[in-house]
Parts: structure tokens; C-alpha cells; sequence
């Protein structure tokens, strides 16, 4: 596979999953201490990770939990937010201006801080009551983040008898960095083809929904705006129709991601209606790719996971054939603002 170390890409994701006890201990301790909120407060790419966890305490649990954007939440507060609050922190640096900040305020709150870091001698990973690091890089930090705030929204859920299969999905999650690599490399061919047909390409309509909106939103504008400089319209699969329908006709890109959960049928819908209208339909769908001995429950857990992986793929391509470097920045930690 083009630039691609298979020994450390397994370190990463099997440290990510490794934190599953320690993680389970954390909010063990959180709950018996009377915690009765959760916040995930990330900043730009590493907030938008934190979704699928958010989303699925929302929806199959009955403890709150909410995912709010750090800097609005600094600006404006929450009633919510107080000595009976988990807050979650994502941050791979440990520096990142914004969340050190929510985290001094909520710390000033009373609140119980989780972080999530690559790093553990920095502010976050110093300041936090409960730090998990595992290091990686912006190739491999997407999975190992969406897996740890996975284990810790299923951490939440076993504690209060809502999942009752916890250990068997985590034992399933232990097998899963091998998994992702047999995707990356059963969708390398797959990756140069889309890469050289995007080279020259200015503008993609991606939609997805469920668990892999997240990804569809990050990888439009963390990656193909921030690291190739290429204009994006991230939409859910839901509002497509509701507006951007509009955009679509022959020689239009759209990127429509499938995962397996119980929201399928919303994508596959933009699908229908994108093949009508333009030559340019771009499909990624994780049921493409087998892994024996991961439940279909697991599977539509792990959808964003799994287009994370096999983005990444495409994005050593197109950063080669743009002549690109997904590192080149002009005002990203390059200037004040």
C-alpha cells in the first residue's frame, strides 16, 4: 500500500481499544460518584469524532449526554454543566487553544474532565482528571478516536445494565485493527482509481447519515478542504432533499457513504436519486468488506471506523496525484486568527 506502515497503524488501533478497562474503571467511578450528564466537547475534526458516541447515548440510553461545539459552549454556558457532569475532551496534541479552555472552564464548574490524548505531558493530559493517551498521528487518529469514545459511550450503557452485551463487543473491537487493515488493503485499487478521478476535480457533494455522518462531514472538511484546498458541501443523507438536491446534474461530484446501521436506507435513497441526474456518483459502502467473527451489531457500531480507514487510503493517493501534501497549510496554525 502507498506510504503506509502496517505494524504502526496496528499499534495505534490495538492502544485504542487496549484502553477498554481502564476506560470502564473511569466512568464506573464516574457513576458511583453520582454523575448524571455527559458532554463531549471537542474542537474542529476531533469534536466531530464524538458524534457517533454522543448519538448513540442519545438514542438507546437514558443517561443525557450531549455534544456541543467547545468554543460556543465556553462563550455561552449550559444550565446543564455542573459537579455531577462527565465532560469528554478529545484532543490529539493536548494543546489545542479551544479545549484547554473548556476544559479550565469546566473544571471551574465542578465537572469531572476526561481526556483523550496523544500526548500525555500536556495541558489536557496534566489538567484532566481521567487521561487516556494513545499516541497517533492525523493518518491513524481518527479510528483510535472514534473507538475510545465508543468504549466510553458503551462504558455508560453497560454501568447502567443498558448493554448487555459489552464484553462481547469489546472482545469483537480487539479484532478489529487487523479487520481495517485487510479494508485498506482490499480498497487500495479502488483508492488510486477515485483519487485520479477527483485530481481535477473542484467541488464534491458528500452525504451520509447515522453513525457515518460524522465521517462524511469530517473527511469534507478536515481533510479535502483543510488538507487539499478542495470546496465541499457535507450534507446528511436526511436534508439532501431538502435543498441540495438542487445542485445535482451531469458532471456534479457526489460522495454518498452507506453504513450498516439502522439508517442505510437514507443514503441508499441519495443514491437512487444521484445516478438519475449525474455521471459523477462516488459509492463507499462498509458492508463491502467482510470481518469475520464482528456481529452485525458490532458492524453498525463501527460504520465510521470503517470509512475512516479506507478514506484514508484514498487521501494518500489524491495527496500524490494533486502533488498536494495532506501537511501543506496556509493559515492553519500558520497565522493569527
Amino acid at each position: 500500500m502507498l506510504n503506509f506502515d502496517i505494524d504502526r497503524f496496528l499499534r495505534i488501533e490495538a492502544g485504542a481499544v487496549a484502553l477498554a478497562p481502564a476506560i470502564h474503571e473511569a466512568i464506573g467511578k464516574c457513576l458511583r460518584n453520582g454523575a448524571k450528564n455527559i458532554f463531549f466537547l471537542g474542537t474542529g475534526g476531533a469534536a466531530i469524532l464524538m458524534q457517533p458516541a454522543s448519538l448513540l447515548l442519545q438514542r438507546r440510553s437514558g443517561f443525557p449526554a450531549h455534544m456541543e461545539i467547545a468554543a460556543e459552549f465556553v462563550a455561552g454556558g449550559h444550565r446543564g454543566l455542573g459537579p455531577h457532569s462527565i465532560v469528554v475532551i478529545p484532543s490529539l496534541s493536548g494543546t489545542t487553544k479551544e479545549s484547554v479552555a473548556t476544559l479550565d472552564y469546566c473544571k471551574d464548574k465542578g465537572a469531572t474532565i476526561i481526556a483523550l490524548v496523544g500526548h500525555k505531558n500536556t495541558p489536557l493530559g496534566q489538567k484532566a482528571d481521567h487521561v487516556f493517551v494513545n499516541f497517533a498521528e492525523d493518518d491513524t487518529s481518527s479510528e483510535s478516536f472514534y473507538l475510545q469514545s465508543l468504549l466510553i459511550a458503551l462504558s455508560v450503557m453497560a454501568h447502567r445494565g443498558e448493554y448487555p452485551d459489552y464484553d462481547k463487543t469489546v472482545s469483537e473491537l480487539s479484532t478489529l485493527p487487523r479487520h481495517l487493515v485487510a479494508a485498506k488493503q482490499m480498497f487500495e485499487p479502488e483508492a488510486e482509481r477515485i483519487a485520479t478521478a477527483f485530481t481535477s476535480e473542484p467541488y464534491h457533494i458528500i452525504t451520509a447519515a447515522g453513525a457515518g455522518w460524522a465521517q462524511g462531514w469530517y473527511y469534507g472538511m478536515c481533510i479535502l478542504e483543510e488538507m487539499q484546498w478542495i470546496r465541499t458541501r457535507p450534507v446528511h443523507a436526511a436534508d439532501f432533499f431538502h435543498g441540495t438536491l438542487e445542485l445535482v446534474e451531469k458532471g456534479v461530484s457526489v460522495v454518498i457513504m452507506h453504513g450498516e446501521d439502522a439508517y442505510r436506507p437514507l443514503t441508499l435513497r441519495v443514491e437512487k436519486f444521484a445516478r438519475q441526474y449525474t455521471d459523477k456518483v462516488t459509492v463507499l459502502d462498509t458492508a463491502s468488506f467482510e470481518m469475520p467473527g464482528v456481529s452485525q451489531a458490532t458492524r453498525a457500531l463501527i460504520s465510521p471506523v470503517i470509512l475512516a480507514t479506507i478514506l484514508e487510503r484514498l487521501s494518500a493517493h489524491l495527496e500524490v496525484k494533486r502533488n498536494h501534501p495532506l501537511t501543506t497549510r496556509r493559515y492553519y496554525k500558520k497565522v493569527a486568527y
